[in-house]
């Protein structure tokens, strides 16, 4: 069966390309809303531009090289510049990730950058419906089991706490010593004493301890008291699976 070059294959109307960079524009635009109402550091023009991006590169793709669809030596590959947007991606999502206090945070934003780049390829490639049902799935996890992810958290029984008080033993014994006497169990103590950083933050002491809890509301009051101890420069405090 001979194969017969169709020129309709690689050509797209003005309208069809309009609405799907306008699709693009709207889905993006929904997930970037959540992430800014959030306060995160990538909202909603940045999700709109990840997502138009991706879109416009897969037209690009798929239509912007037609005039060479004929000659004899040249192959045209759809998925070729497409599959280069998940990847680039991850430079975009790598600067919303930060080291911050016990653990990660922005990985969910890096995800929603990904995911974005991913429905505006769908809308892009013509892929209507997978672009809004994706769309709609990522607006629900964002914004609905966030809020049962807080939910879960409170009822977490280990807790940890960093510490940053001045560079005294009695400072550090009283913290212990109130620890103790407000019936919070010690399962780990961390204390940073590398002299470099030493040097480096004023010869500060930094303790992290991690906490099992028996009543949620002695912890809350523990932490008030040790927040206006003295010598106790800073305190942050984060649930941890147990």
């Amino acid at each position: 069966m001979d194969l017969q070059y169709d020129p309709t294959v690689w050509q797209i109307s003005l309208f069809e390309m309009t609405l799907r960079l306008l699709l693009a524009l709207v889905l993006g635009g929904l997930i970037g809303l959540e992430r800014e109402l959030g306060g995160h550091s990538a909202g909603f023009r940045t999700h709109i531009l990840v997502c138009l991006g991706s879109a416009v590169i897969v037209l690009l793709s798929m239509y912007g090289f037609s005039d060479f669809a004929a000659e004899p030596n040249v192959r045209l590959d759809p998925a070729r510049l497409a599959a280069q947007v998940i990847s680039g991606v991850g430079f975009l999502g790598a600067g919303t990730i930060m080291r911050n206090g016990f653990g990660v945070s922005g990985l969910t934003t890096a995800a929603s950058l990904w995911v974005s780049a991913a429905i505006g390829l769908s809308a892009g490639a013509g892929f209507y419906y997978g672009a809004v049902i994706a769309t709609f799935l990522v607006v629900v996890s964002l914004f609905l089991l966030n809020k049962v992810e807080k939910l879960f958290s409170r009822t977490k029984k280990v807790r940890e706490l960093l510490i940053k008080m001045d560079k005294t033993s009695a400072g550090l014994n009283l913290v212990l010593m109130h620890l103790n006497q407000s019936g919070l169990q010690i399962s780990k103590l961390t204390i940073n004493n590398d002299e470099e950083e030493e040097r480096l933050s004023d010869r500060h002491l930094t303790i992290r301890i991690q906490l099992k809890l028996k009543k949620i509301k002695n912890y809350e009051v523990s932490i008030a008291a040790l927040a206006h101890m003295d010598g106790v420069v800073s305190l942050e405090t984060e649930g941890v699976s147990a």
